[in-house]
């Protein structure tokens, strides 16, 4: 009887490995198998309609030819009778709610609108010339009452569940009215008392007011100037207030006042024509970002058909598709729960067709193709990017990293543009039905058979699991399963040629199906991460063929969308090597083999938001215009899987494919919804519809998600639903999400179902509280606008502050010059973007009072700014001065430049600074402090927040006071330190190896001190504090001293 071996210690932790991850198997199957995909409980019953006949029995009685008549809502519901959209919708009883007037309105007003009813002919004209732009009728008010009822009937429907969304035809508009006075052929502000009611009786907390009308809706904006729990966002007609209501207030600083400052929103058009490129620059830039701050329960729409091409008051050059696209984006937020009132539209038929646009996205059809150019013109962007300037104080999704304003070498006029059409045109989309099924889905269980023969328990053998898991799952009849066939079934060449100098390399994997293991891990290593057993070729080819046919149904209308769940993953395969799992590159072959079959080089998107670079798809469509390759990765300054610099922002294609590869690289982990829905805001999306591609491909690996062991990032399962919902409004909806990477069982598919959902068209769930952007996503982003700017108009905002810049006398180079320090290099974290560093005296809308050039350098501290060399803010003083000079300097030294008889800034309050000293630093002080070597011979100045939040969360300082020479606790760095004022640990900044922003994130402690310049910053308000809280710990003979006696210690 021979004694049994004890496994050594590598078989004990392989077997150990293996126990957990079965019984992770185990439970998470179960867990699937409770999810449904089902129809019932998955969604509200559909999309509710409010309308009643008695709203047409009121006209102008002394003008025939007023715009606003009863045939609007005749010519609307002939149109949606004539698509079969209004046996769709749900009809919605219409009850009046007079309880509801008195909450917006002024009960006097309601009364002298009642008494209009018995009113003759002259008496009503006589009323009405008292107003402007009205006429009343002796059913004016019934109607107007009716028309708010249908609103708030729908409304209750809504957000009880039983409806999902709803559109209200009704008139007379109301968005120009005010709570006691008509305005511009409106008595009652529908959406207003909506918002109201909502609040009130229905418990929203908040409510998100979108108007698109094309003139300013200036009674709305006024109802809830001061209410922060109404965000009003209106984009019209302006032209520097020469257009109706021709109101100052209508301007872009219009932000509100109060505590509703902030939550008003103007985007002025200042010229006619705008079209589609402009109204969704507005809305992925500016609406969609803060939207998603503010998270809204309840959209309401005032939505107005004046800006579709041919309205002759609106005189814009809109499409009726446009309006569907903003319809789409819209139903990102609150859940769906979306209401569309209608206002304006005059051009009877633009108006029909605008109208059915946005209700066809509503009923859950996929969004017509726009016309091209599908780009915004300068006056749009200046419109924009005065909006931006106006309300990134305000919001931390508008923040932006350190772009330079505007970049050199970009052009500064619009590119070649068709003109306008002069009559709109149906979209064909408009009268062609969509497939009958929804979402296709290809999966086959012989691609289980790859496998690692020396690992069973690998991290890519995990996907094995979830793809088993992820297949029984009961989909009620809603997913079409696709027919699966390997690629090359019906001949080797059908999908060869797809992929260039490849057959010998086809020809090496395909041998390797009889070789034996020693063979198989001696071929295995000739590539970068790969493994090979006997069915890996059968297996990578049934992948790549799954995903053929896929497309296949997508471009043959047998299904609008489609998910393929395959492997081996594709992405990293090169055309004629395998890399990082990958054998074949099946995205890749995919957008080859869909030009194939329609014959042409169609436009193909690939968006890539695997967690690692796709390397091998960039590489075979770098010089291809057809093909716009986008990757959201993990770079780490290329130190990340596949570490080439190839991921890197400044990599944008070749030859004619120069500008058709867009990198976004993240520097660092942790990145998450925040940081990925910013890069689809302001980059991924709007280049994607100046693109306008018609088929979009998505390597859909979930190895970004929270809790995947190789990702380190933080995407949430509802923040990729909210991707995929996006995407659907490019390329009429035919969107083929196909499975790459991913290596936790639980976050790969809850993902993978939460996509699913989205393609089917369910609702979206809520993604949370949003952090602030991480500061290293910011610059990345930057980064990567600015590189792409030259390519994609879309890009090309102007410069972050419109204000005009300040004239200042020449001084010596060597002692006043530009600032040209990169900011990484600044040592520390840098002021907020956009924020102003002293708010504006002016009040007044359209004006700012320029500060005066400053007298002495206390004064230049005052009024300078951390900026952009092209900034144009009223403080664009970037100061650079040799340490040796001490601070105040002599007389003299750069009084001498400046007006001596200008005053110096005010001084802030005794009961602030004067107890602290904070502010009075002595002559050589500056000597005295030793600063890092990359701040030597330069020193930046910004004027803190005086006042922040946080600043409960400061604790004493320790009893022997701070060690500006102290090294970082984690990794012994003695260069740009920073301290923790809550726990007083000493860390590393951003810059060396981000230890201290891993503690703030960590911990929630915000504010730290710098050693490198004794500065207060707040990681929650992203800005400096200077404050008596935190002076007593920055004051400088507390920290001379504590360093002169770490400079006297005598080393250990």
């Amino acid at each position: 009887h021979q004694a049994r071996c004890s496994p050594g210690l590598p078989e004990t932790k392989r077997r150990g490995r293996a126990r957990r991850t079965n019984r992770d198997v185990e439970e998470l199957e179960a867990g699937l198998q409770q999810l449904d995909l089902g129809v019932e409980g998955a969604m509200s019953a559909g999309t509710g309609l409010a309308f009643d006949e008695r709203l047409m029995e009121f006209r102008c009685l002394w003008d025939d030819s007023f715009p606003e008549c009863p045939e609007r809502l005749t010519a609307i519901k002939e149109k949606l009778l004539q698509y079969g959209l209004w046996e769709r919708c749900i009809p919605v009883e219409v009850r009046m709610r007079d309880t509801a007037l008195v909450l917006s309105l002024s009960q006097e007003y309601v009364e002298l609108m009642k008494s209009t009813e018995q009113m003759s002919e002259a008496a009503l004209r006589a009323l009405s010339d008292t107003y402007d732009s009205v006429f009343l009728h002796p059913n004016s008010y019934g109607c107007a009452r009716l028309a708010s009822g249908c609103l708030l009937q729908l409304l209750a429907k809504v957000l009880s569940g039983e409806l999902r969304n709803g559109l209200a035809l009704i008139r007379p508009p109301g968005h120009h009215a005010d709570q006691d006075k008509m305005d511009g052929y409106c008595m009652f502000n529908h959406l207003g008392i909506a918002a109201r009611y909502a609040r009130q009786k229905l418990g929203v907390e908040r409510v998100l007011i979108v108007d698109w009308d094309v003139h300013h809706g200036q009674g709305t904006q006024a109802l809830f100037l001061e209410d922060p729990s109404i965000l009003y966002f209106s984009i019209h007609r302006y032209e520097e207030g020469k257009f109706w209501p021709h109101l100052l207030e209508s301007d872009s600083p219009a932000v509100g006042t109060g505590r509703g400052e902030g939550f008003n929103i103007n985007v002025p058009w200042n010229t006619v024509g705008m079209r589609d490129g402009d109204y969704l620059s507005a809305f992925l830039h500016i609406l969609l970002p803060i939207a998603f701050e503010f998270q809204p329960q309840l959209v309401l729409v005032a939505a107005g058909f004046d800006a579709v091409l041919g309205d002759p008051k609106g005189e814009m050059a809109t499409s009726p598709a446009c309006f569907a696209h903003l319809t789409h984006l819209l139903t990102a937020l609150a859940g769906g729960k979306v209401l569309l009132s209608l206002e304006g539209g005059y051009n009877l038929k633009s108006l029909a067709d605008g109208v059915c646009a946005a209700l066809r996205v509503l009923l859950g059809d996929p969004c017509p193709r726009l016309e091209p150019p599908i780009t915004p013109c300068c006056s749009a962007l200046s419109s924009v990017s005065r909006t931006l300037t106006a309300h990134e104080k305000y919001w931390r999704s508008l923040r932006r990293g350190g772009e330079s304003w505007p970049p050199a070498n970009s052009p500064a006029k619009d590119p070649e543009q068709e003109p306008a059409p002069v009559t709109a045109t149906d979209p064909p989309e408009m009268m062609r039905p969509p497939p009958a099924t929804r979402t296709g889905l290809v999966y086959d269980e012989r691609m289980m058979e790859h496998y690692n023969m020396w690992d069973r328990y690998g991290p890519d053998t995990w996907v094995l699991a979830c793809v088993q898991a992820v297949e029984p799952v009961g989909c009620g009849g809603r997913v079409e399963g696709l027919v699966v066939r390997a690629a090359g079934a019906g001949g080797l060449d059908s999908w060869i040629l797809c992929l260039p100098r490849s057959l010998a390399y086809v020809e090496t994997v395909k041998s390797t199906a009889g070789m034996r293991p020693r063979d198989l891990h001696r071929q295995g290593d000739q590539y970068n991460s790969i493994y090979i057993c006997a069915s890996s070729y059968e297996c990578a080819r049934l992948a790549a063929g799954s995903v053929f046919n896929a497309v296949q149904a997508v471009l043959e209308g047998e299904v609008r969308n489609a998910v393929a769940i395959v492997r081996p993953p594709g992405h990293h395969a090169e055309s004629d090597a395998a890399c990082g799992f990958c054998f074949f590159n099946s995205v890749a072959l995919a957008a080859r083999f869909a030009q194939r079959l329609v014959g042409r080089p169609m436009r193909v998107m690939i968006l890539d938001w695997d967690v690692h670079h796709g390397n091998g798809t960039q590489h075979m469509f770098e010089e291809d215009p057809s093909v716009l390759y986008v990757s959201l990765h993990r770079y780490d300054h290329g130190s990340f899987f596949p570490s080439s610099e190839d991921a890197d922002a400044d990599r944008v294609g070749q030859g004619p494919g120069r500008g058709f590869t867009l990198n976004v690289p993240w520097n660092g982990p942790r990145m998450g919804d925040s940081e990925y829905l910013a890069a689809f805001h302001r980059l991924i999306l709007p280049v994607a519809y100046q693109f306008d591609p018609e088929l979009v491909l998505v390597s859909a690996g979930f190895d970004a998600a929270r809790g995947d062991p190789l990702g380190g990032c933080l995407v949430s399962p509802e923040c990729y639903a909210h991707m995929t919902h996006l995407l659907l409004g490019l390329a009429t909806g035919r969107v083929v999400l196909v499975l790459e990477g991913g290596y936790n069982l639980v976050s790969i598919s809850e993902s993978m179902t939460m996509c699913t959902r989205t393609l089917l068209g369910d609702p979206l769930p809520e993604l949370g509280h949003l952090r602030a952007p991480h500061p290293s996503a910011l610059q990345s982003l930057a980064r990567v606008s600015a590189v792409h700017r030259k390519y994609w108009t879309c890009l090309r905002l102007d410069g972050r502050c419109g204000y005009p810049r300040l004239s200042l006398p020449s001084l010596p180079p060597s002692t006043l010059r530009p600032a040209s320090l990169p900011l990484r290099q600044l040592g520390g974290a840098v002021h907020r973007y956009g924020e102003p560093l002293t708010p504006p005296t002016a009040r007044s809308f359209g004006s700012v009072e320029t500060p005066p050039p400053p007298h002495n350098l206390r004064a230049a501290l005052h009024y300078s700014c951390l900026c952009p060399p092209d900034c144009l803010c009223p403080w664009p003083l970037r100061l650079q001065l040799p340490l040796s000079t001490p601070l105040p300097l002599p007389s003299g030294s750069l009084t001498s430049p400046f007006p001596q008889q200008l005053p110096s800034p005010p001084p802030a309050p005794p009961s602030l600074l004067h107890d602290s000293q904070g502010g009075a630093w002595e002559p050589g002080f500056l000597d005295s402090i030793c600063f890092p070597s990359y701040l030597q011979g330069m020193l930046y100045a910004v004027t803190p927040l005086p006042w922040c939040p946080h600043l409960d969360s400061v604790q004493p300082s320790p009893p022997d006071g701070l060690n500006v020479l102290a090294p970082c606790e984690e990794c012994g760095s003695k260069t740009e330190n920073w301290v923790c004022l809550a726990c007083y640990q000493v860390l590393c900044g951003r810059y060396i190896n981000q230890h201290m922003l891993a503690h703030g994130s960590l911990s929630g402690h915000p504010l730290v001190l710098s050693y490198a310049d004794l500065s207060v910053w707040c990681y929650t308000c992203q800005s400096y504090v200077h404050h008596p809280v935190t002076s007593h710990i920055t004051h400088p003979h507390t920290v001379m001293e504590c360093s002169r006696s770490n400079h006297n210690t005598p080393s250990q």
